[in-house]
């Protein structure tokens, strides 16, 4: 697991608090999995800067971990929600080098640049995956073409709003330019939140804890006691297992997903647009509902590592804690 921030404070209140506890979120998932996370904060390319600063980390990092098979991404607003899900590996994406949250239909036919989301995402490493990243990073503000590829860009993809070369924006390009080269050997995922966006889940949190707290009561105290975190893995099963029947389960696939009755924890959720460190999001959307979001999706996933200490978070937007009750 791979991530990062910038070196410098940051420039919004709170924002240095609140990056702590995106960090946190990742070490303890890592820590549950038996995952190693590196978290940069350098910039390694002085003129990659932005989203653009990913790459040159992810590039070394591959080279600098041979031994390890894929490397994973994930923003520093990204915030793993559901503690128990691990991404299919060795079934869903054995024959893939890439996997983004995407479709194909919108990438491919559509040519959008929202139609993958490039703040998350796996990839094998492995030459393949040296070669594109290679290419990615040559559509970057590093490159003396920088200037020509947001022209390009603008020209063949149908919705993007201005002519400038974006790390997204390239890697929808780069698929749907080499199907073949880049396509084939990328998985676009949507048949769970690989990555979901914040304003469509944070609204439902609530009702998603309470269903599984509901279904924990209803299969009996196995799921709901305590245990030590060797064994999360154990009964993160067990849970699954539960969770998956048709009487008093809760409905979705794993991972979550994005039709009304999906009411399984999302596996990541993605606070584009709500900049938490630089103080000034979108303006579309308010400080208020962002910071909400925030502690909404980590309070839900605090709970799901402070379960085998005894504690859970008084409420959903509250900091401090309680005992677990039978």
């Amino acid at each position: 697991m791979l991530s990062g921030s910038q070196s410098y404070p940051c420039a919004g209140d709170g924002g240095d608090h609140m990056l702590l506890r995106f960090l946190k979120n990742k070490v303890d998932y890592a820590r549950l999995h038996g995952i190693e996370l590196l978290y940069n904060t350098a910039l390694l390319q002085p003129d990659m800067v932005a989203y653009w600063a990913k790459i040159p980390v992810v590039r070394a990092a591959m080279l600098a971990h041979p031994e390890a098979e894929w490397v994973w991404w994930l923003d520093a607003d990204a915030v793993v929600t559901d503690m128990d899900f691990a991404p299919p590996l060795a079934t869903r994406y054995k024959d893939y080098n890439l996997v983004v949250h995407g479709w194909d239909r919108e990438v491919y036919e559509a040519r959008s640049w929202v139609g993958l989301n490039a703040g998350v995402f796996l990839i094998r490493n492995c030459q393949w995956s040296l070669d594109f990243m290679d290419a990615w990073a040559s559509m970057g503000p590093a490159s003396p073409q920088y200037a020509r590829w947001g022209k390009t860009l603008k020209a063949t993809l149908s919705d993007k709003p201005d002519a400038e070369s974006d790390d997204q924006s390239a890697l929808a390009y780069l698929l749907l330019k080499n199907p073949k080269k880049w396509g084939a050997r990328t998985y676009l995922e949507n048949q769970y939140y690989f990555q979901g966006y914040w304003a469509e889940i944070v609204d439902k949190l609530d009702g998603v804890a309470e269903r599984y707290r509901a279904a924990e009561r209803r299969f009996g105290p196995a799921l709901r006691r305590r245990h030590a975190e060797g064994e999360h893995a154990l009964y993160a099963a067990a849970r699954n297992a539960a969770l998956r029947k048709k009487d008093g389960g809760v409905p979705g696939p794993d991972g979550g997903g994005q039709k009304a009755s999906a009411w399984r924890r999302p596996f990541v959720t993605h606070f584009t647009g709500c900049n938490p460190c630089g103080g000034r999001p979108n303006e579309i959307y308010s400080n208020e509902s962002c910071a909400e979001g925030m502690r909404r999706a980590l309070n839900l996933a605090d709970d799901q590592v402070l379960r085998a200490y005894g504690f859970r978070h008084a409420g959903p937007l509250k900091d401090d804690v309680r005992p677990l009750v039978a």
